[in-house]
């Protein structure tokens, strides 16, 4: 359903209600007040007729979709019922025939041309067939001439209230769709990077294989050397395991990506952790004792956790406090993370962005984290926000549905 034509025919339905109650105080105005010998019977049936449509519509415009044949046939009705009421009603002497004109006005703005041309000639036709077929007002405590004007009057009130009332009401629609577009556009950009990393990514880790396999040997040569030295052999053993993490990581990007489902490797809350400790062993990290650490993991929800570890235990280390703070829990069927860091907090309208490709707030960051943060946000139709902490720092939060990896 496309969303500015059903905010058309939701703007439709409001200004029918408004000229359903215009034509019926009109009616009781005209006759009982300016005494006016109108037909009473074709008059309210037209007004009848006007709101049974409308409630029709009402009921059925959020279950039906929208094209602009049917918003054409909406209004095809409207310059019926208009054609009708001013035909009964004085015809070409009938100060209100100038309401065709905001039928027209509406499928210009809202319609696209063809369609609009479509309106202005019905239009011009209702217009045509209620001058010609109309029927003179008789009788009143007014002369024609007075009531021409005071007609006039109340018609360009009218029209004042329905322009402001669909021209504001479509404004905003148009305002958020273009919001929404540009967000889309900012997207396409952002995951066309990404697409191209990866692709240069895979190209690189095979490069990276043959060299990550030779420090690794060099590591256990080296370790077997300096048997006698147990805190040499300590680190050496330390290094091994990041070469080990190093050349799995790089294995899992040379992997193939055809477009079969292949099997990926899947890690636990607590394995990432330790991961996570591995490679920043002088950070603090606290955590919430309930936390679901044999909770098996997306890998790229997995990535998405230590990026926010290692972006906090940045802020950290800067402010001269390497500590984090993190929060897991699992609540109806959604994995709920929150990330404290302690360092100098964050410039709200930075924050307010979203995340873009190679766009970072560190001087030796390469911009690619936050953009795949908010990528993998995306595909698990989850959420993520950044809220100050108190005191200082801050608390950068995610919310996404989980369920157990195959």
């Amino acid at each position: 359903m496309n969303t500015r034509d059903t905010s058309f025919l939701r703007t439709l339905c409001s200004l029918r209600w408004l000229a359903t109650a215009g034509q019926a105080a009109t009616i009781l105005v005209a006759t009982w007040l300016l005494g006016l010998e109108l037909p009473q019977l074709p008059l309210w049936a037209g007004v009848f007729v006007l709101a049974l449509f409308n409630l029709y519509v009402q009921l059925r415009v959020h279950d039906s979709d929208v094209a602009p044949a049917t918003a054409f046939g909406h209004i095809l009705v409207d310059v019926t019922v208009l054609t009708w009421m001013v035909g009964w009603s004085g015809g070409i002497s009938n100060p209100f025939g100038s309401l065709f004109l905001i039928l027209i006005a509406l499928a210009a703005l809202a319609l696209p041309l063809r369609w609009t041309h479509a309106v202005a000639a019905a239009c011009v036709g209702g217009y045509a067939l209620s001058a010609a077929f109309g029927l003179p007002l008789q009788g009143g405590h007014f002369d024609s001439m007075s009531l021409h004007l005071w007609g006039a009057a109340a018609n360009f009130l009218l029209s004042s209230v329905v322009v402001l009332v669909f021209s504001t009401r479509l404004a905003a629609a148009l305002r958020e769709r273009e919001n929404q577009l540009a967000l889309l556009r900012e997207r396409f950009v952002r995951n066309e990077g990404i697409v191209a990393l990866a692709t240069h990514a895979a190209s690189v880790a095979h490069e990276l294989n043959t060299p990550l396999a030779t420090m690794t040997l060099l590591t256990d040569d080296i370790a077997e050397q300096c048997a006698d030295d147990p805190e040499m052999r300590e680190d050496l053993e330390t290094l091994r395991e990041l070469l080990v993490q190093c050349r799995e990581r790089v294995l899992a990007l040379a992997a193939p990506a055809e477009g079969v489902r292949r099997r990926r490797s899947v890690a636990s809350i607590g394995s990432v952790l330790e991961q996570w400790r591995l490679v920043r062993p002088t950070i603090q990290l606290r955590r919430n004792p309930d936390a679901p650490l044999q909770l098996k993991l997306d890998p790229g929800v997995g990535h998405l956790l230590q990026v926010l570890l290692n972006n906090a235990a940045d802020a950290g280390e800067g402010a001269g406090r390497p500590q984090v703070d993190l929060d897991l829990q699992v609540r109806d069927g959604q994995l709920y993370g929150e990330v404290r860091d302690y360092g100098p907090g964050f410039n709200a309208d930075a924050a307010a962005l979203p995340g873009t490709l190679f766009n970072s707030g560190k001087t030796d960051g390469m911009g690619v984290g936050l953009a795949l943060s908010h990528a993998t946000i995306e595909r698990l139709h989850g959420e993520l926000w950044l809220r100050p902490a108190e005191g200082q720092g801050a608390r950068v939060a995610s919310a996404c549905r989980w369920t157990m990896p195959r």
